[in-house]
């Protein structure tokens, strides 16, 4: 039970359809023509008609070339989208430069394609687009044509004011693009790392399915391995031992008796004499456990016998592979030694593994659990360890959906080490339909 490593599964960044972009560029086509026609029909303000159209006219012509040259279903490279939305900022500058510039107050419309780009994009393309953004907003600043309006009554803004609003625009695309690529990094991250989770989930069920199919096989097999012996015993004791097949006969007897001992071992799977699916809390212990008994830690186990009788519960992957990556957890830090301690009583149930090992960073331990969250000591070649830090992401994710709550800590000083506590309601660890099978 270890970590998702790196070559299994790696986290890629989303890349942006063209058609999202020419969609985008179509509607600001379309928003860019109803402001003109407004201001100029509605408002009877004095546009520069010709250059404003030119502009809004070559974007147009750029939509259709790329709609008829590409697949509008192509995912375009990052480098190639940044291209697109760095050309939209170019236009919008184009036309705030003939109409009044950052007194414009479509001047804000620089926002959009820093915010496009810090959804999808890499954080260096969106760090260029912003750049170049704020260039453009602080060359319209000291270069633009008047500002479309009453010409008995033309407006002046003062300089500060101005000053004023080209200190938002770049602030705005700072911090909005910041909250934007963060928001939209923490989501990626997480419907990735559940991506994971669902992958590891599949190879336990594949080996817990795996199991059950060897006591079935063990099962059937066991009759005409039975009839395979019986008659090739009746052979050899009726068979003359100077005859050239009497030790082929006795061989054949032998395979087939080993293989009945053999099918007998797989018989002897499920524990304590329990339906193979039944997994008392001791076996989920014992088997969570015997993987990390030879790596030079002391894994000493503790299971508090309570008046009630022991949970059994259902064999579910997902507690074995939960309940045993935070034990490898604590194998991986500890010192000298691991505790596992259990109990029980009619409403609860709970494990408690910790170790003697450094201990949860407080800054990690308000945030355990995150995905892509590593803090793993270097191996013995000096490198990290391949992990991506989802396997304790994993582990919880898988045990609170089987009910379980989770709470990390440290050891109370002078102790030291990490504690991790996982405690399930009684009747979610055990259901009705298990304890019926077991008592039937």
């Amino acid at each position: 039970m270890t970590d998702v490593t790196v070559p299994e599964f790696r986290y890629h960044r989303r890349f942006v359809r063209l058609d999202t972009i020419l969609r985008l560029r179509w509607l600001a086509v379309l928003g860019q023509l109803a402001a003109i026609f407004i201001v100029v029909q509605g408002l009877e303000f004095d546009v520069p008609i010709i250059p404003c159209v030119t502009v809004i006219g070559l974007s147009a012509l750029l939509n259709l070339s790329l709609q008829m040259a590409f697949n509008p279903r192509r995912q375009l490279e990052p480098i190639h989208a940044a291209a697109l939305l760095g050309l939209n900022i170019l236009e919008l500058a184009a036309l705030l430069f003939f109409t009044g510039g950052l007194q414009n107050p479509f001047s804000f419309l620089f926002l959009a394609p820093v915010l496009i780009s810090a959804t999808a994009l890499t954080t260096r393309l969106t760090l260029a687009l912003g750049l170049l953004a704020i260039a453009c907003a602080t060359a319209l600043g000291f270069v633009h044509l008047p500002l479309p309006w009453n010409n008995d009554e033309p407006l002046a803004l003062p300089p500060i004011y101005m000053t004023g609003v080209w200190l938002s625009i770049v602030l705005a695309i700072g911090v909005t693009s910041l909250y934007t690529f963060q928001v939209s990094e923490e989501a990626s991250k997480l419907s990735d790392a559940l991506a994971a989770t669902e992958l590891v989930l599949t190879r336990e069920q594949h080996l817990t399915q795996l199991d059950g199919l060897a006591a079935a096989a063990a099962h059937e097999l066991g009759t005409p391995l039975a009839t395979i012996f019986l008659i090739s015993t009746e052979m050899e004791k009726t068979m003359d031992p100077a005859s050239p097949l009497a030790s082929e006969v006795r061989t054949l007897a032998e395979q087939s008796k080993r293989c009945r001992d053999i099918l007998a071992k797989l018989t002897q799977l499920s524990a304590s004499g329990a339906p193979f699916d039944q997994m008392p809390l001791s076996t989920l212990i014992e088997e969570a456990v015997a993987p990390h008994r030879d790596f030079g830690i002391a894994i000493k186990v503790r299971i508090a016998v309570a008046g009630s009788t022991e949970p059994v519960a259902k064999r579910n992957p997902a507690v074995l592979y939960g309940v045993g990556n935070i034990l490898e957890n604590a194998v991986d830090f500890a010192r000298e030694t691991v505790e596992v301690n259990a109990w029980w009583n009619a409403e609860n149930v709970e494990i408690v593994i910790s170790d003697d090992g450094p201990g949860i960073a407080p800054d990690m331990l308000k945030r355990i659990g995150e995905p892509y969250l590593s803090r793993r000591r270097s191996d013995e070649s000096g490198g990290q360890h391949g992990g991506l830090g989802l396997g304790v992401f994993i582990a919880r994710t898988l045990l609170e959906r089987t009910g379980a709550r989770l709470s990390f800590s440290n050891r109370a000083f002078p102790d030291h080490g990490a504690v991790v506590q996982i405690t399930w309601p009684r009747a979610r660890f055990e259901n009705k339909e298990t304890l019926e099978e077991a008592t039937s």
